[in-house]
């Protein structure tokens, strides 16, 4: 796989839990090329939040590396680890984590100014996305004063908005009614196929995972990739 932008060697992760050693993780091998869109799933439990912090950096596997944008993300002083979050990738959660004494403009251009970006230019590029996004006119709007999808949006929006090489999503629509969920996920995909940002998507929802492009499961601490199943007009045009 030519340009990979993620890529997971050997994790694995264990917790202590007294005298047993529980292994959440073990040997998971990943690659993510620029552009890639893949859904991890499995059951509740099974360890995928604990593998999309471990690739995003924000927690450290028991063994193996995690290597973004050809760097080895855990090797880094806990200051370059934060640089390269910044300026690689991108988070959206199931709750949205916006700061609740800020706006939904100054939210958005927050990853920016953590950058040093100057206001103006944060602000500008900010207003633009969340323009994007369809929140023009809620620009001032503090989070208590949106709505759930409204917030989400403005979260994807937060995401995306320090040009990442790659998104990672954890459960991006398990808040949000059936509407809501349905154009907050097709808006991280338009996004994606017009910025070329590669996208890793933690998901129940085998309805979301179906429309990307790889799923993998994760299953008694194993990552592997599920075979997706011809569909039958590809079938006829194979015959």
């Amino acid at each position: 796989m030519s340009n990979v932008v993620l890529e997971a060697r050997g994790v694995g992760k264990s917790f202590e839990q007294g005298p047993v050693t529980l292994e959440v993780l073990r040997g998971v091998e990943l690659r993510i090329g620029a552009g890639e869109r893949l859904s991890i799933v499995g059951a509740s439990g099974s360890g995928k939040t604990t593998l999309l912090q471990i690739l995003g950096g924000l927690d450290r596997p028991s063994s193996g590396q995690v290597m973004i944008d050809g760097r080895d993300i855990h090797a880094l002083t806990e200051r370059q680890r934060g640089e390269l979050r910044n300026h690689t990738l991108g988070f959206v959660y199931q709750f949205h984590h916006l700061l609740p004494e800020f706006s939904a403009l100054e939210n958005v251009a927050m990853p920016l100014l953590v950058r040093r970006m100057r206001v103006a230019e944060a602000r500008e590029r900010a207003r633009e996305l969340l323009g994007r996004v369809g929140l023009a006119g809620r620009l001032a709007h503090r989070p208590h004063q949106l709505s759930g999808g409204e917030r989400q949006r403005a979260a994807v929006a937060r995401a995306l908005v320090t040009h990442p090489k790659i998104v990672l999503a954890d459960e991006p629509t398990g808040n949000l009614d059936g509407a809501n969920a349905e154009q907050v996920f097709e808006l991280m995909l338009e996004l994606n196929r017009e910025r070329g940002t590669s996208l890793v998507v933690v998901t129940h929802d085998p309805r979301l995972a179906a429309r990307m492009e790889r799923t993998y499961e994760l299953l008694e601490g194993r990552l592997a990739e599920r075979v997706k199943a011809m569909r039958s007009d590809a079938i006829d045009s194979a015959v």
